[in-house]
């Protein structure tokens, strides 16, 4: 059985080789949701905002990306990329 030790090394090797943890970027993903539009980090199971019009929800996802260098990337109604802004 492993110790806990060994998991957290474990862990950490994975995030290292980006095979595990979160991703390595912070990017926003502006895209659509049953109540308007949302911002999503990338990788993230939770959505960080939820906007009644997608120009909210871009502002926000601005805001963030500007903070940690990242990109914006923003959906279509259909969950098609349409425009892609980099702070990075």
């Amino acid at each position: 059985m492993p110790t806990a030790l060994a998991k957290k090394v474990a862990r950490i090797l994975l995030k290292n080789a980006g095979l595990g943890g979160r991703p390595a970027t912070n990017h926003q993903h502006v895209v659509p949701h049953p109540e308007g539009w949302a911002v999503k980090g990338e990788g993230n199971e939770r959505y960080t905002a939820i906007y009644d019009y997608q120009d909210d929800a871009i502002e926000r996802a601005r805001e963030i990306a500007q903070n940690y260098r990242a990109d914006v990337i923003i959906h279509r109604k259909d969950g098609t990329i349409r425009d892609r802004i980099s702070y990075g």
